[in-house]
């Protein structure tokens, strides 16, 4: 076993080396302060980990009571949340392949049949709650499907073109543009958000294309959501920087996921992540997260499994989605180390005999778990870069809470480098998790060390204080 000692740069001052700390005040085009909303998400979410479940894949039976078998294995891996993808009947008219699109609601009252009862989902929420699980579940309020009750109900709840047919957005076949300068949808809309948490007492909505419905709807939304029980809001947009304001806690990190993407590709490096990380801060407030992902439903099932991605860099760009600010997704099946394109419109379940990746993601949600300076904000750390000497291969940084600090050093390239870190910090750090075996470090006064990282390699370990 090589022993190597790791110098560590001592850290400017947050103001000094990154602008977009979380406890800058933001400024508007003036440069004058401007104040930053503070988002009332439950405390249970400071440092959460979320778990997209595929009902329908999840199993051969595909339904929540065989779900409900792999509550203790979930358990055990640490997640937090179950985000459940859409539990609503599918529309059967322009239905895309044999089974459907969970995101072409029919009801937004019922349960869809292919996954049980509506008392089957109530004891899947009831299960997951007695053993400490949150539960949110997909909503989509952009559009139904043509055959939903609405269509001929409430026909005015529709975008219509000049010859008053219903508008179909994008290539979305199978779907009906609802209209939001309707006052009643959206009082039925909420209503029917309510609905879910009055009778089954889930936790909050992952939002499905949020940034193609008004921003003051989903203001109104969370108002009276949170009149009911607190609720965590995620909304699937990375656009509308205003839906962060009050209405969503979190966004997904889409910029982001193309970025690791592109640098596994060769495109971009690790100088672009912390550039997109200072951008976020920027223009989020301090308390929006963002969703890390290295995969979920659309980019499995449309643009590549994660092997096809980030082949051998699974490991680092998965490290990357927890050590950032942020709050990190496992897709189903990503624990089991899936490799095929799951099948979106037919049935395909997952295999969940591969275990050689579990201990690795327990690993990682462990680390959530027990370290203040990775909770999500805004209880983690600041984002503090850490220059090193090969910055486009090798990304360095410090999360700095109120008790820890944590270090993380990722090599981003498929190839052995050995990047010198500068101005040590002195004193003695305990690795957390690391690519090889390796012994704490200790950094000693005015010295410089070499690190060298193997392909995709990484170390994260914590100070000492």
């Amino acid at each position: 076993m090589k022993k190597i000692q790791y110098l560590l740069l001592s850290m400017i001052s947050c103001l000094l080396l990154f602008s977009g700390c979380k406890d800058k005040p933001q400024q508007d085009s003036a440069g004058n302060d401007s104040e930053q909303s503070s988002l009332p998400y439950p405390e249970w979410v400071k440092n959460a980990v979320i778990y997209e479940v595929n009902v329908r894949q999840y199993s051969p039976e595909g339904t929540f009571k065989a779900f409900d078998q792999h509550l203790d294995r979930l358990k055990d891996l640490g997640v937090d949340i179950l985000w459940f993808m859409p539990i609503h009947p599918i529309g059967e008219k322009n239905r895309k392949g044999t089974l459907g699109s969970y995101y072409a609601v029919k009801n937004y009252k019922e349960v869809n049949p292919e996954f049980g009862t509506a008392e089957d989902f109530r004891e899947t929420v009831k299960k997951a709650h007695d053993m400490g699980f949150k539960v949110l579940i997909d909503w989509v309020a952009n559009h139904t499907s043509p055959d939903n009750p609405w269509v001929t109900s409430h026909s005015e709840w529709y975008q219509k073109d000049s010859l008053g047919n219903i508008i179909v957005p994008y290539d979305w076949t199978d779907t009906a543009q609802l209209d939001y300068t309707n006052d009643s949808l959206r009082e039925a809309m909420i209503d029917a958000m309510k609905y879910w948490i009055q009778e089954f007492d889930i936790d909050g909505f992952r939002c499905d294309m949020a940034g193609l419905v008004p921003v003051d709807f989903w203001e109104k939304a969370r108002e009276e959501l949170d009149a009911i029980k607190p609720v965590f809001m995620l909304a699937e947009d990375e656009e509308k920087n205003e839906l962060a304001d009050k209405a969503f806690d979190g966004n997904y990190g889409w910029e982001m996921h193309h970025i690791f993407a592109d640098i596994y590709k060769g495109e971009k490096n690790a100088t672009d992540i912390v550039s997109v990380i200072q951008k976020y801060d920027s223009i989020f407030p301090a308390n929006s997260m963002k969703l890390n992902f290295i995969t979920n439903h659309d980019e499995n099932s449309w643009n590549g499994t994660i092997e096809e991605k980030f082949g051998a860099g699974e490991k680092a760009f998965a490290l990357l989605s927890y050590t950032i600010p942020g709050m990190p997704l496992i897709y189903s099946g990503q624990e089991a180390n899936v490799k095929k394109r799951i099948e979106f419109f037919e049935k395909d379940p997952i295999s969940w005999e591969d275990t050689s990746l579990y201990s690795f993601y327990k690993e990682l949600n462990r680390l959530k778990h027990t370290n203040e300076a990775l909770f999500n904000p805004p209880y983690g750390g600041a984002f503090i870069p850490v220059e090193n000497s090969l910055p486009q291969q090798v990304i360095s940084f410090e999360r700095k809470g109120n008790s820890e600090s944590i270090y993380s050093i990722i090599n981003l390239s498929n190839k052995e480098v050995s990047p010198t870190l500068k101005e040590m910090t002195e004193g003695e750090y305990t690795m957390l998790i690391s690519s090889q075996s390796t012994d704490n470090v200790v950094a000693e006064q005015n010295k410089e060390v070499q690190v060298t990282l193997e392909p995709w390699g990484y170390r994260v370990m914590k100070s000492k204080k």
